[in-house]
């Protein structure tokens, strides 16, 4: 049975899903076999698991630290918001049912057992499991319950690193405060604290550091500087769709900023080519004039960022776009977006209904209750380039553009585009992580791919991000809190 090691937030967005990436690719390099986990993820950014279900991103991005495949189990529970107040559950990887925010604390006491099982069946192959947690535990309001962060070390008996964020300010008061609002027996579970994201020179915060220490009793493990190639890893959360910064590239990508986004790593590969300019579009702003392509990314509501779209007269920018020559290419939701209709007529993805689409395309979708959750090889329809990726969708799509596929799969066409290919959509996510279809697809645009080896440069961010964090934490003693 191997031993487990907790990360906790003194709030959200604190950095925890990149610490654990970097331990977890730090125990690999020590020889260790070791395994991500989080109970539970609220997320729309998700990866396909090669037992055909799906989890949390960064969940994806921290076992390629650990040098694993993906699997569900670790990440047993994914909510997935498709609106202000409801989330889908998915349960080791299996989408199971949707529920309103208020009846979700019903639900949880039914969802300790599949994480415990799940935690179980990792803790048993590997040498070590390295857990984030959710939020954060100074939320005692959601302590009842709680299968994400306490409620999950006390019950899997897991001790609690927990890390504050200076880079927002008010650090001390966080982790000092973490501990006044938690009970006595949770607080116990914590084994000591880090500082995350300084800016300058960490000895500057040595009164702080040991501040915090004397007030809380705590063991501290290390003041943590800003990464600054943290860029170059795949993101998960919404708020990070800020740091694709806009490049000087040539050629102008903009992407729409949907208030439902889904899946947007789509877009990481895309902001590193030095020849491309890609710009979030985010609400409020129209769609700049000058852009060459726009594209439309997932969503987890498609007739929900429909309405969106519209909300923004981006649908009068996109129409006035294409007849200026503009391309676009939807992914996913955008795909069906682009479409004349959407039909639900059981409310699989919200209200049961339909609603018209962007008409850019000669096709129209229906949602269906199963779930297309596979890894796919496909081949480019007009480049002939072969390309890993992958689906995760509910809709079908037909229609006289589907003429044109985008791609084959396994011989079976996927997408569509139109007869001047200016518009084009796919179901398949992930396709420009694949540098040979960058690169094709870039040239058919007429931009200039740089030869960048995408998951190459992502393997050597992660030996980066470990290399960083043996230098500022004790690592060695952080692992050994793990039992």
């Amino acid at each position: 049975m191997g031993r487990a090691l907790m990360v906790q937030g003194a709030g959200s967005n604190v950095g925890k899903s990149m610490l654990v990436a970097g331990l977890c690719r730090a125990a690999k390099l020590r020889g260790l076999s070791v395994a991500p986990f989080k109970p539970q993820n609220m997320s729309n950014n998700a990866a396909v698991t090669a037992d055909g279900g799906e989890i949390g991103r960064a969940q994806a991005l921290q076992a390629m630290a650990a040098g694993l495949d993906l699997h569900t189990d670790m990440n047993p529970v994914l909510l997935k918001p498709e609106s202000d107040n409801g989330s889908q559950v998915v349960v080791q990887g299996q989408r199971i049912a949707t529920v309103k925010a208020r009846d979700y604390a019903a639900l949880k006491p039914r969802l300790m057992a599949p994480v415990q099982e799940s935690f179980a069946r990792l803790k048993a192959g590997y040498d070590l499991v390295l857990v984030e947690g959710a939020g954060s535990p100074a939320e005692v309001n959601l302590r009842a319950g709680d299968i994400a962060n306490m409620g999950f070390a006390r019950a899997a008996d897991c001790p609690v690193l927990l890390v504050g964020d200076i880079d927002r300010g008010g650090v001390i008061a966080q982790i000092i405060g973490t501990q006044a609002v938690l009970d006595a027996e949770d607080a116990a579970m914590i084994c000591g604290f880090a500082i995350n994201k300084f800016r300058g020179d960490p000895r500057l915060f040595d009164d702080g550091y040991r501040l915090i220490a004397e007030q809380t009793g705590w063991r501290g493990f290390g003041v943590v500087p800003f990464f600054d190639r943290a860029h170059i890893l795949p993101a998960e959360d919404g708020l990070d769709l800020r740091r694709m910064a806009k490049g000087a590239g040539a050629y102008r990508v903009a992407t729409l900023g949907l208030s439902r986004i889904a899946n947007f790593d789509d877009l990481d590969p895309l902001a590193q080519e030095p020849g491309i300019s890609l710009e979030i579009i985010e609400a409020g702003r129209a769609l700049p004039g000058d852009c060459d392509l726009v594209i439309i990314p997932g969503s987890k509501s498609t007739r929900g960022d429909l309405s969106f779209i519209r909300s923004q007269g981006w649908d009068v920018d996109l129409r006035a776009h294409v007849r200026r020559g503009g391309r676009v290419l939807g992914i996913c939701g955008g795909y069906q977006m682009l479409g004349h209709a959407v039909h639900d007529p059981e409310g699989n993805e919200g209200p049961a209904g339909s609603d018209a689409g962007l008409g850019l395309l000669d096709v129209e979708t229906t949602m269906h209750a199963d779930k297309r959750l596979t890894r796919v090889r496909a081949t480019h329809g007009p480049s002939g380039v072969d390309f890993d990726g992958y689906e995760i969708h509910i809709g079908r799509t037909s229609g006289a553009d589907c003429a044109r596929p985008f791609a084959f799969v396994e011989d079976a066409p996927d997408g569509a585009m139109t007869a001047d290919g200016l518009v084009q959509g796919s179901y398949l996510h992930g396709m420009f992580a694949d540098d040979a279809f960058r690169a094709a697809y870039l040239a058919e645009l007429g931009a200039v791919a740089s030869g960048h080896a995408y998951s190459a440069g992502v393997e050597a961010a992660l030996d980066a991000l470990a290399a960083h964090l043996e230098k500022h934490l004790d690592v060695e003693a952080l692992l050994a809190c793990a039992r």
